[in-house]
């Protein structure tokens, strides 16, 4: 990765979806470009004009966590963006921030990981890492990911999937939005492992392969993905809308435990419970408490 370069473009992209208006400026018409001029942000960082210009091609490692806040601040990023910045900030500095890595192949989660994976029985858990690899799951993950898990001659790879996976745009009802989440989240891992191989393949891969990828890698969208709701339709049970979880391992650092839920009594917790009873059948697995609603009662259970 061009550190460098990603810095100019991230705080290119950013400063242009900046208006005058939103920061308390003059707009005018005689604007030649989009969002705010550098002197602007300059000036509402309390830098010169001269020193922003250079942080702005690429040369933050040497800024203070002051001027980087001040930047935050003046082109109003968001705690995703600002945490980015900051990040980058620190890869292009004389030294590096050491990074563990583990090569996705032949990691092999603890057995106390795994006995916890499959001690929730609720609905799917799985641990991912920064290339969004499914590295270790429980049986209700690994049926809820059946078609991630079912792609041919590949590692179980969401990303992978979400792009180039036709059954994807099925799955994820809303697919852009799922698309523009799981570039975000790759992009918010580059840079805090900007060094990474195995995950600027995945990058180049996918670029190559999808037109999409690379349209929305190149808005240099950044997030947070740790708490929230998502809608899927479950090729075997249908509709499913869970609430996700998203928690570091202290003890396996670049590595996210991912755990979603249904609302207890709603249709979704009955499709999970669906779900889990299959899953029971395909993989020798104990069900979620509670009664397994009939099969009658998920459209795609027999399908």
């Amino acid at each position: 990765m061009d550190i460098r370069a990603e810095v100019r473009d991230f705080l290119m992209s950013r400063r242009a979806k900046v208006t005058p208006q939103q920061v308390g400026l003059p707009g005018g018409s005689n604007r030649r470009v989009a969002g705010l001029r550098r002197s602007e942000v300059a000036i509402l960082a309390g830098v010169s004009v001269e020193y922003y210009t250079r942080l702005e091609r690429g040369g933050v490692g040497g800024a203070s966590p002051e001027v980087l806040d001040g930047i935050a601040k003046a082109l109003l990023l968001d705690e995703a963006e600002r945490a980015h910045l900051f990040n980058l900030a620190q890869a292009t500095g004389p030294v590096g921030r050491a990074v563990r890595r583990r090569n996705p192949k032949k990691w092999i989660p603890h057995e106390s990981l795994q006995w916890l994976l499959n001690a929730f029985t609720e609905g799917p858990a799985f641990v991912r890492n920064s290339r969004m690899d499914l590295l270790a799951c429980n049986p209700l993950a690994r049926a809820f990911y059946q078609e991630v898990y079912d792609m041919p001659g590949t590692s179980p790879n969401i990303a992978r999937f979400t792009f180039l996976d036709e059954r994807a745009r099925d799955f994820y009802p809303d697919w852009e939005f799922f698309a523009d989440v799981t570039v975000a989240i790759l992009r918010t891992e580059a840079s805090r492992d900007p060094h990474n191989k195995d995950l600027q393949d995945l990058v180049g891969e996918l670029s190559t392969l999808s037109g999409e990828f690379r349209t929305a890698w190149g808005r240099h969208d950044v997030r947070h993905h740790g708490t929230g709701f998502k809608t899927f339709n479950h090729a075997i049970v249908g509709e499913l809308t869970l609430a996700y979880e998203g928690l570091a391992l202290e003890s396996e650092p670049g590595l996210n435990l991912t755990i979603y839920t249904a609302e207890p009594g709603s249709p979704s917790a009955d499709g999970l419970r669906m779900l889990a009873s299959w899953a029971a059948g395909e993989y020798g697995q104990a069900t979620p408490s509670g009664p397994v609603p009939e099969p009658d009662a998920g459209k795609r259970l027999n399908s």
